[in-house]
């Protein structure tokens, strides 16, 4: 062997035993490491090398970032049969990680991953069955991968074993054994079992009706930030179910749930709003809650509206003229919103005054009138609407 060969062989032996520190190397010791870790990579059988090389380009560690570079070198290893390569490029294809989305190739390498135990791996596998992805969609193969890769641990396959037995897909159904891996699931902290959990206790789905215990998982699920499970808890404090009645803790739940967007959840904290259970009493805050509630389509907020209409609060008359105006969740109906429009007008509400003055302008549920909508505008224009 010619010594130049030789001090290749040992220069990269000493790179794979001890890695060259990314921040603390020059250009020049970057360079000479790629080039070396690359002659060590081009050798077949040294998967050990290519993935280094091919973690490197991925990266961007010694070398300008590039992922073609690292999805060639992880599939020469990939095709060497080592398993974390597989597992890496079934995560590239199936996410379309820098890599054109293929499911199909996801379902290879994952396979071939799967089969060599990675846990992770069997559960995406098992996804790719269950949802379709690049095989024929099957329920029975999905179950039996979630089940490999439960058996290593895989907190989302424990999940997903429980969604199965909820809902009889790949095995029986039965609500006992999806409590059970939901339950099992939960020692993890896993948000959805922990929702899940508390709406079998809810409901008495597979055990006993248990509302204190409902309570305690829709509780951990809330803390973590679960929508449904804040607005659940917050009914649950509401109506005293499995706890002591506390308006405070329920008007808490129900804006946490609220800012996330949850309708139900707007609506019932703009109820809150409205009777003052739990905040203080503020009209206002009750009709941009019950609007949000609205915008996102929730039907059955329009009855709180119109209630509260017609015992004369302008704030809510300002909104059902909007909902009539704009066919929000009710039909559209131009005359009831120049109804709704004029009595909060009466009441000094300014947009309800620019907006029948719109009505007047454009001849919508009115005679087409411009000195109407001028007088109009002109009052809305004094309290500063414009």
């Amino acid at each position: 062997m010619r010594p130049f060969a030789t001090l290749l062989v040992i220069i990269g032996a000493m790179i794979l035993c001890q890695p060259l520190s990314a921040q603390d190397a020059t250009p020049e010791e970057d360079a000479m490491y790629i080039q070396e870790l690359t002659h060590l990579a081009n050798k077949p059988s040294n998967t050990k090398a290519q993935m280094e090389l091919a973690d490197c380009y991925f990266n961007g560690e010694h070398v300008e970032q590039n992922y073609a570079e690292a999805a060639k070198w992880y599939t020469m290893a990939a095709e060497k049969g080592n398993k974390r390569a597989q597992y890496t490029l079934g995560c590239l294809y199936y996410d379309g990680i820098n890599l054109e989305q293929d499911y199909s190739e996801a379902v290879k390498w994952l396979g071939m991953a799967a089969k060599q135990g990675i846990g992770h791996a069997q559960f995406l596998l098992g996804g790719c069955y269950a949802n379709g992805l690049g095989v024929d969609q099957d329920y029975a193969t999905a179950f039996e991968w979630y089940s490999k890769a439960a058996e290593q641990g895989d907190v989302d396959a424990l999940y997903n074993i429980g969604w199965c037995y909820e809902n009889g897909k790949g095995v029986e159904q039965s609500d006992s054994e999806a409590l059970a891996w939901y339950t099992k699931a939960a020692e993890y902290r896993h948000i959805n079992a922990l929702y899940n959990l508390g709406v079998y206790y809810a409901q008495g789905k597979g055990t006993t009706q248990d509302w204190g215990e409902a309570v305690k998982w829709y509780g951990e699920a809330a803390e973590q930030g679960h929508t449904s499970a804040q607005f659940n808890l917050g009914t649950c404090y509401y109506y005293g179910r499995g706890v002591e009645q506390d308006y405070t803790e329920a008007a808490k739940w129900y804006s946490a749930a609220a800012d996330q967007g949850h309708a139900k959840a707007q609506c019932n904290i703009g109820i809150c709003y409205y009777n003052g259970q739990g905040v203080d009493k503020d009209i206002v805050k009750a009709a941009e809650c019950w609007l949000a509630a609205v915008n996102q389509g929730h039907n059955e907020v329009i009855t709180l509206i119109q209630k509260a209409a017609e015992l004369g609060t302008p704030e809510m008359q300002i909104i059902l003229g909007l909902c009539y105006h704009y066919g929000l969740c009710i039909n559209q109906d131009y005359a009831e919103a120049v109804k709704w429009y004029s009595k909060a007008a009466e009441q000094g509400i300014a947009q309800a005054q620019y907006n029948l003055g719109l009505c007047y302008n454009n001849g919508e549920g009115v005679e087409q009138d411009y000195t109407e909508a001028a007088k109009w505008w002109r009052k809305a224009a004094e309290q500063g609407y414009a």
